[in-house]
């Protein structure tokens, strides 16, 4: 091992005069750094907020994360109000996460150098230092591309989305949290000196900046407004699905393949009625609610759950994906008076919620009791004045504010109020 160090790097990647690029330095790789720890850290607090927002310590069919143990710390009761709040919460970890894809791209550009160091390992803090490097690039990696590809609805991944993407996280986060310890000193240093190049080969170059240079075809700020370019295109083409509106027709990198149609039931669906084995004979005239309290039950027809007293609540969809809806006007039954039905009072305890659905994920749900008692937490039979369509859960759904578009269940068949979580 000495003797192959003494002798030096073998030929390619490893020698300091491969890499010929004049853009590479402390300054560059400094500003995408800091560009990444603003952001990086405004995805992961909206990422726990993402997850606290299914109360995943409520009941296993909220959750399908196993043994998270301490991770689960910080978890709260997802509120109702505001009511957009998981819409916006959503929405901005989506569109961050995908506007950050060219500023990683160009961080791990300008450190590529760094990853062919010579020798590999120097000593035991060094190879320490080389594995946090691994699991951050690595993380990085693995968190943008499954995100991406859940955004896509490309469930190409062995196992659950949720549980892929959560552990990852964590690792992620503590490699990141470690790397931003031993590098961020350095890289404000590298910022404060300004985008002059250190000689290389000097500590201040940092083994970034190459002994040998091309000549330059563009600036180093030149570089970073290329970057913020990429970045800006992304945002065009991607925050429209949360906005709305008008910009909806921008969202060119939403989830597409489910087109809604026009009129009242003309807004975006996740799960179509086919694709979870919805059948005409589940939603046909025999169906029924079952309502279930600790010593009651009572079963209803559609036209029973009509002649109910209705209620409105305007509220929006929005999904993990990142899209949301407009608020949408909802009529139907409020959830306290299918509780009142069951001998159920004001204080009115969580409820399980069971689909008729066969296939896919989150066929039922657990609604945590501030869910349930606020006056807007409905079983929808109506949508902007009109019957709700076969896609949107006729014939009844659950929609409550602020909760993720997978626990507004649709084709509700049953609920059951105090059900042990």
């Amino acid at each position: 091992m000495d003797s192959a160090v003494a002798s030096g790097p073998p030929p390619g990647p490893a020698r300091p005069e491969f890499w010929r690029s004049p853009l590479r330095g402390p300054w560059l790789t400094a500003v995408l750094g800091l560009v990444l720890l603003v952001g990086v850290t405004l995805l992961f607090v909206t990422g726990l907020l993402s997850y606290a927002a299914y109360n995943p310590d409520l009941a296993p069919v909220n959750d399908q994360t196993p043994d998270k143990g301490w991770f689960g710390f910080y978890l709260f009761s997802w509120p109702t109000s505001p009511y957009w709040l998981y819409r916006v919460s959503q929405g901005v970890h989506v569109v961050l996460g995908v506007v950050l894809v060219p500023v990683l791209l160009a961080k791990l550009w300008s450190v590529i150098p760094k990853l062919f160091a010579w020798p590999p390992v120097r000593s035991v803090s060094h190879g320490v230092e080389r594995l946090s490097l691994l699991l951050l690039v690595g993380g990085a990696g693995f968190e943008f591309v499954t995100g991406i590809l859940n955004v896509q609805l490309h469930y190409i991944f062995p196992g659950s989305f949720y549980v892929l993407h959560f552990y990852g996280a964590w690792v992620f986060i503590g490699a990141f949290v470690v790397h931003v310890a031993f590098r961020l000193p350095r890289a404000l240093r590298a910022v404060r000196y300004g985008s002059a190049q250190p000689e290389a080969g000097t500590e201040e170059a940092a083994g970034l900046v190459s002994p040998r240079p091309a000549p330059p075809t563009i600036s180093r700020r030149g570089a970073l407004g290329m970057v913020g370019l990429g970045a800006f295109a992304l945002f065009a083409v991607t925050a429209g699905q949360s906005v709305g509106g008008w910009w909806r027709r921008t969202a060119l990198l939403a989830p597409h393949g489910k087109d809604p149609g026009s009129g009242p039931n003309g807004f975006q669906i996740n799960k179509a009625a086919a694709s979870v084995g919805i059948r005409p004979s589940d939603i046909g005239p025999a169906w029924r609610l079952t309502v279930r309290g600790a010593d009651r039950q009572v079963v209803l027809t559609r036209d029973q759950l009509l002649a109910m007293r209705q209620h409105e609540a305007a509220l929006p969809i929005a999904c993990v994906e990142g899209w949301s809806t407009p608020d949408q006007l909802w009529g139907g039954v409020r959830l306290t008076d299918l509780a009142a039905l069951v001998g159920l009072g004001t204080d009115t305890p969580h409820a399980l919620v069971e689909s008729v659905q066969r296939g896919g994920a989150f066929s039922s749900v657990v609604l945590r009791d501030n869910q349930v008692r606020d006056p807007r937490s409905l079983l929808a039979v109506r949508v902007n004045g009109a019957v709700l369509s076969r896609d949107h859960g006729y014939p009844a759904r659950v929609i409550v504010p602020g909760a993720p578009g997978v626990h507004n269940t649709k084709w509700v068949t049953r609920v059951i109020f105090g059900e042990p979580a």
